[in-house]
Formats: structure tokens, C-alpha cells, sequence
């Protein structure tokens, strides 16, 4: 390839917004962001340390054999986990489960699923936020 092309095209891709080198994790944190700022003006960011106690935190208000999301996915997020039924689960960390939360919409339907089944109600984009930046971290 021409020098002169490799330059000018390095050049391009810093001009380029960092949201167009942002992959589908990143692009959904900002989505949460968006619309967590407009439940709440207050909003600052979301923290990986309130997404590990979301992840810890026993609820009332879902089904009680799955009061936690460690009632399923343990305590570790690194390490398997396994259904009630007995069924193995992936991790849920980045880190030892790299495809993970690379399609918006199977995120989306684990949230539904999952927070309805944990904490009797759908996740607000603060608790998405919150607990993807934990398992991104993780």
C-alpha cells in the first residue's frame, strides 16, 4: 500500500468520532447513559461497585429460588455458573467470556428475563449500566 494512503487514511480515523471506533458494549453503556441522564438529571456515570452489589444483592420482589443474580451465576463472575435446573452458564465476565454483550438484543432479552426473574421488575439503564461496567471490569 502507498505511504501517502496509509497517512491520510491514519489521518481519517482520528478525525472520526470515538463513538465510530466504539464497539456494541460501548455503544450500549452510552445508550443506558442517555436514557438514565433523562430519568434522572442527577445522573454522573455509571460504577462498576454499585453493579457488583446489584449482582450480590438478595431481592423480595422476584421468584424466591432467585432472590440474587449469584442465585444462578455465583458469587464469582469469572467462574461458571448453572441454572436451577442444572444447566451450565457461561460466565458472565468479560474477561473469561470475551463474546459476551455483543448483541444488543440477546442483552436485552437476558435483562428482561433476568430482572424480572431477580428483582420482580425490569432493570432501570442505571442498574444495565452499572451492572454491565461491573461484568466489563471483572
Amino acid at each position: 500500500m502507498n505511504p501517502r494512503y496509509s497517512a491520510a487514511a491514519a489521518a481519517l480515523l482520528l478525525c472520526l468520532p470515538a463513538t465510530s471506533l466504539a464497539g456494541p458494549r460501548e455503544d450500549l453503556l452510552q445508550r443506558y447513559a442517555a436514557e438514565a441522564k433523562s430519568a434522572a438529571a442527577s445522573f454522573a456515570g455509571f460504577s462498576a461497585a454499585r453493579g457488583e452489589a446489584l449482582h450480590t444483592q438478595k431481592f423480595a420482589g422476584g421468584k424466591p429460588d432467585t432472590a440474587a443474580c449469584t442465585s444462578c451465576h455465583g458469587n464469582d463472575p469469572r467462574a461458571a455458573g448453572r441454572t436451577l435446573a442444572g444447566k451450565p452458564i457461561d460466565p458472565v465476565a468479560v474477561s473469561a467470556a470475551p463474546a459476551r454483550y455483543t448483541d444488543p438484543a440477546k442483552v436485552e432479552k437476558w435483562f428482561k428475563r433476568n430482572c424480572t426473574e431477580v428483582l420482580g421488575r425490569e432493570c432501570s439503564a442505571l442498574e444495565k449500566g452499572d451492572w454491565l461496567s461491573y461484568v466489563m471490569q471483572r
